[in-house]
């Protein structure tokens, strides 16, 4: 039984492995043919259409500033511009988001610090509440440790022309990208989704997903699409496909950047992956049926689906590693024959390969680092399946923001700030799957399993990285 069961999810995790591998083709396909039928032609506009530019936040006393100052600056003319700060903070950062908005307005710029009666719905609530409190056309969304560059608006704004064009998202590039080992190795996985995946879906013409910031909506979409809605935890996913299956495209512009700050503490990276996995589920859960029953290609049916549960991939792993021991255990021979599963392990990797090459002209130095990104997806897992499981059982959920620092190149500290997260309670399971992990390594030696011990000595440095990372961190020495 054991053994069936281990086939079985290794067949299961191998179709997200090829989902990576036709993303990789169809990218390959489309920049080899440069192909850019999806994209419009950026004419300038007889007239700028009015913009408000939203900054939803919740105590961001170290980064609102820049984060305003960034809104400030940003090149349209000043009176089609508004600026939105969504403040549902509870700390100074109202204070110096208010001083902050006050300077700029000197300037000339419109920029408003507006506060919600009650913080209901978290982003997706103050970002529905902003809507309410203007009548701009265009709405452009850029979370707290964004820094837009001026000629944002100039390169995105002209591909609403369009009156189908519901959403255009930008690429997320890094501010702090050589801060740590951690933040490379986030900016790896990061790149390989915003160069590799959003491209060669929105050029295919399948589903996308709008990323929460660094895009730009149609008023009309959000509100034809039934507005933002709080009952998941990745609203920007569940809004995005309801407004495509409502009949909207939505578009992806690759040479258009919006730099962000990533996370420089393990717990924190850990608590957002946990937060998509729980909100990708959910958007699962509320949309499978609505994909299954629309005019969709099966093709685009089946990579929608395989898109919004790709977080399924994390407890499917973890019951993979507790599903080896008994299958050694009782002395079953470790599957041989799963072949397909082997050829679509090489998907992700080279789907991240494929984005640096893209990116960087030191692409094979930095894929040096895809070793410790591989060993922390297999560390993570272990809190990302929980995130998986509230969203199996549960809607909405508590929003736990991700920490920013200020954090620029190498500059800047995190440690002892008051917004530094603890270690969560995942450490715990994470060191109780490295040494199961280990336990198995010990079985597969007694019982001549050596082909598994490999893996199993990878899983269980994987686990225990994470673990340690979390434990180094809290000692600050991270």
């Amino acid at each position: 039984m054991a053994r069936i069961l281990y086939i079985l999810i290794a067949l299961w995790l191998s179709l997200y492995g090829i989902q990576a591998l036709i993303l990789t083709f169809l990218y390959l396909w489309h920049r080899s043919n440069h192909s850019r039928a999806r994209t419009p032609v950026l004419a300038i506009p007889a007239a700028w259409p009015h913009v408000v530019v939203q900054l939803p936040v919740y105590n961001e006393r170290l980064v609102i500033e820049r984060l305003i100052d960034a809104a400030a600056a940003l090149d349209y003319p000043h009176d089609c511009l508004e600026v939105q700060v969504l403040d549902d903070s509870t700390d100074e950062t109202s204070q110096l988001a208010e001083e902050r908005a006050a300077y700029q307005r000197a300037r000339g710029v419109d920029v408003r610090v507006l506060h919600r009666p009650v913080r209901d719905g978290f982003k997706a609530g103050a970002l529905a509440w902003g809507m309410g409190q203007t009548d701009a056309e265009l709405l452009v969304i850029f979370d707290a440790d964004f820094s837009p560059p001026a000629d944002f608006l100039r390169r995105t704004v002209p591909s609403m022309a369009d009156q189908r064009v519901g959403m255009v998202q930008t690429r997320w590039a890094h501010l702090n990208e050589a801060y740590s080992t951690l933040t490379l190795a986030e900016s790896i996985f990061i790149d390989g989704h915003f160069v590799v995946e959003q491209f060669a879906r929105n050029q295919s013409g399948l589903l996308m997903s709008f990323n929460g910031s660094g895009g730009v909506w149609r008023r009309r979409c959000i509100e034809e699409a039934g507005g933002w809605q709080s009952d998941t935890m990745t609203e920007d996913m569940d809004l995005s496909y309801r407004a495509q299956l409502a009949g909207w495209r939505c578009l992806y512009l690759p040479d258009v950047s919006a730099p962000a700050e990533l996370s420089p503490q393990i717990v924190a990276f850990k608590q957002q992956q946990a937060r998509w996995a729980e909100g990708s589920v959910q958007c699962l859960r509320k949309l499978g049926p609505a994909i299954l029953s629309s005019r969709l290609s099966g093709v685009q049916k089946l990579m929608a689906l395989a898109h919004i549960s790709n977080y399924l991939a994390a407890p499917l792993f973890v019951i993979l590693v507790l599903a080896t021991l008994p299958v050694i255990w009782f002395a079953q021979p470790m599957p041989s024959d799963l072949t397909a599963v082997g050829f679509a392990s090489l998907g992700p990797p080279l789907l991240l390969t494929v984005a640096q090459a893209a990116l960087h002209r030191d692409w094979a130095r930095r894929i040096l680092y895809m070793p410790v990104l591989i060993l922390i997806a297999i560390g993570i897992a272990w809190n990302t399946s929980r995130g998986v499981w509230r969203g199996l059982t549960h809607w909405g959920g508590t929003f736990n923001r991700t920490p920013k620092y200020r954090l620029e190149g190498r500059q800047g500290r995190w440690n002892g700030s008051l917004y530094a997260l603890l270690p969560d309670r995942a450490i715990l399971g994470e060191i109780a799957l490295m040494l199961y992990a280990l336990l198995t390594v010990a079985v597969a030696w007694l019982r001549g399993s050596y082909g598994a011990m490999p893996y199993l000595l990878v899983y269980a440095t994987g686990f225990g990285l994470v673990a340690a990372m979390g434990l180094r961190q809290r000692a600050g020495l991270g």
